[in-house]
């Protein structure tokens, strides 16, 4: 079996915490490195942003190949230029096929822009499309807090179309496949619930102590730890604003904590900061949080696990997950997970069990869960455990089962 996999607008190999870097990425690079274990054959087409990378690498393993096609300039481009381009991406990858003499049994695509091509591909080359989304246009735009955080309707308009036209279309959880049939009002026999895995050879406890030598946190510092895009809808400011009050509840004063933020540009010129950035380095300032909160910037994949392990809790305050792959890391290393009670986050967190759900863009509950678990080591530790022991439910081997039973429903030849 070969896969056309399609991730136009983003690369999996790209650095996790950028503006079009995250939980999609991971889970393309994921699932490609399982098939390719599996013996499965797949070829990852991506929109080329760096004319100096080459258009072909194998840096997934097993013979399998990230294909970067030039669709465009070879340079990141704005999200709304994007679809200017989807043609001449869609007419590189029918020229790659032939020119390697390579016929696919199955399209898989991630994002609506792959799926629009995905669309074309399965008229020229008569293939089923699996579409994922990774996030509902309808659903960010619920959440939205400023113009400049509206998807267009052009995305809408193509949501809407691939819940119509494709072969499957895979929801991360029960909720994604409850908000496609409330705000798409579409027929959903087509719709499966698969969940993202999580490599749990990668995700795994470390011991603290080695963990924070490694991330440099002081042996008698508490870490909180956010990992995720510095955008307004992952939520980073009610973290902040939390981080706030316990410093004027004195809390501080018994328990020394330090904050961690990874994702964003710290060292970017003033200039070059984004606009979100800017407001969290002046909120910190003005509230005197400069010496507890450090933004770390993007880290690869490999160092996350020791952050993940050096924290005592792990934050995902977003307003808006179809999932929460952060949560589910930072779970397989063992760390209790105080999240938003919003999307696939409510699903993933057992509230009680494996971390604590508090209402989204509420910095008091917040900040009260935090005195709760930073109070309370056995209770960090126990919940710890249980969210490793409940992690492993996801780990990737499993996840791919369900895939690869997907792709052998799509293709009799090969169930």
């Amino acid at each position: 079996m070969r896969i056309a996999m399609l991730s136009y607008h983003t690369c999996p190999l790209a650095t996790l915490g950028g503006k079009d870097t995250g939980g999609m990425n991971v889970y393309v690079r994921d699932l490609t490195r399982e098939l390719g274990r599996r013996g499965i054959g797949v070829d990852v087409f991506t929109r080329s942003q760096d004319e100096h990378v080459p258009h072909v690498l194998h840096d997934l393993g097993y013979g399998n190949r990230i294909v970067h096609i030039a669709a465009g300039p070879e340079v990141p481009l704005p999200r709304e230029e994007l679809s200017q381009h989807l043609e001449i991406f869609r007419q590189g990858i029918l020229a790659f096929a032939d020119a390697k003499s390579i016929r696919y049994d199955l399209i898989h695509a991630h994002y609506w822009l792959s799926g629009l091509v995905g669309l074309e591909l399965r008229k020229a080359w008569g293939l089923p499309l699996i579409q994922m989304f990774h996030t509902l246009g309808v659903m960010k735009n619920r959440v939205a807090r400023s113009a400049g955080e509206i998807e267009p309707e052009e995305r809408v308009e193509a949501e809407k179309r691939l819940l119509r036209e494709a072969d499957r279309v895979v929801a991360a959880t029960q909720a994604e496949l409850a908000q496609i049939q409330w705000l798409y009002q579409v027929p959903t026999d087509n719709v499966v619930v698969i969940p993202p895995g999580v490599d749990t050879a990668r995700f795994y406890p470390i011991p603290q102590d080695e963990a924070k030598e490694y991330a440099g946190v002081p042996e008698d510092r508490h870490l909180i730890l956010f990992v995720g895009r510095i955008a307004p809808l992952k939520g980073i400011d009610t973290l902040l604003e939390a981080i706030g009050l316990l410093c004027e509840q004195g809390f501080l004063d018994a328990v020394p904590i330090a904050v961690a933020v990874i994702g964003g540009e710290p060292d970017a010129s003033r200039d070059e900061l984004s606009a979100a950035m800017q407001s969290l380095e002046r909120f910190c300032e003005e509230r005197g949080l400069k010496e507890i909160v450090r933004f770390l910037g993007r880290r690869d994949q490999d160092s996350l696990p020791y952050y993940y392990s050096a924290a005592d809790v792990v934050v995902v305050p977003s307003h808006y997950e179809s999932f929460g792959l952060v949560a589910l890391e930072a779970m397989a290393c063992g760390r209790a997970v105080v999240a938003s009670e919003t999307g696939g986050l409510a699903f993933l967190i057992r509230d009680g069990e494996t971390g604590f759900h508090v209402p989204a863009g509420d910095p008091s509950a917040l900040a009260g869960r935090l005195i709760e678990l930073l109070s309370d080591r056995k209770l960090m530790e126990r919940m710890g455990k249980e969210a490793c022991a409940y992690a492993g439910q996801f780990a990737w081997p499993l996840i791919a089962d369900r895939i690869l039973d997907l792709y052998g429903q799509m293709t009799p030849k090969y169930a």
